[in-house]
């Protein structure tokens, strides 16, 4: 990469058409099908101009432009312009992913620093990219990706992998400290539920959260892969 991209807030393009890519964000930037956007997916469910990313002293914004297929910060759909933060990850409809690294990062631009592109290689079912917040069952990465909630909820469990983490720790983890005491149990079963319903979608057969009644909630992620 150029060392004066450095300088700037970074886009790395992961899975999709552009995977591997990187743009430097210092100035307005415009993405879409259109051959004239400063970043062109050539996909016919991006919008012919889907998003832009505006650049200013108060930081990097994103906006969706009306999409059809909207656009996704950390799994969450987006209506107004948004302030971009470190490692958030941008999803194009469901074509384009980028993670964004802000120009406060102090670290060179190197492999080493840079999240990598490719799914994690072990032997598990389940397996994360805690940097850029994705996720796999298998070869399948789950898109859009997991909202930060319930990326906060997986990677918790799987830190713990095979133990019982305690409802009051996860909502701590979740919530943080500050704000754990106004959050209900219903809340965080609503949030297992969700999150169950999301890995579901991706192995039916199997359950990766089990709830162990008056404990918490474990993860089983057998390392069971055909």
């Amino acid at each position: 990469m150029d060392d004066m991209l450095s300088e700037f807030p970074i886009l790395i393009a992961q899975t999709g058409p552009l995977i591997g890519q990187r743009w430097g964000v210092n100035k307005d930037i415009h993405i879409g099908r259109d051959p004239e956007c400063e970043i062109m997916i050539p996909d016919r469910q991006v919008s012919r101009i889907h998003a832009k990313i505006t650049y200013s002293l108060e930081g990097v914004k994103i906006e969706d432009l009306g999409s059809k297929n909207g656009t996704f910060i950390n799994g969450n759909l987006i209506e107004n312009s948004i302030l971009l933060k470190e490692g958030d990850v941008i999803q194009v409809a469901l074509v384009q992913s980028f993670y964004y690294l802000s120009s406060d990062a102090t670290m060179p631009l190197d492999q080493d620093f840079i999240p990598d592109l490719q799914k994690p290689i072990n032997q598990k079912k389940l397996n994360l990219d805690f940097r850029s917040r994705r996720v796999w069952i298998g070869d399948e990465e789950i898109l859009p990706p997991l909202s930060v909630p319930q990326f906060r909820l997986l990677s918790a469990l799987n830190d713990q992998e095979g133990k019982v983490v305690s409802r009051i720790d996860l909502i701590s983890i979740i919530w943080g400290d500050d704000k754990a005491v106004g959050v209900s149990e219903q809340a965080l079963d609503a949030l297992v539920r969700r999150l169950r319903d999301r890995l579901n979608l991706f192995d039916p057969t199997h359950d990766y959260l089990v709830t162990v009644r008056g404990h918490g909630i474990r993860l089983d992620n057998k390392a069971d892969l055909k």
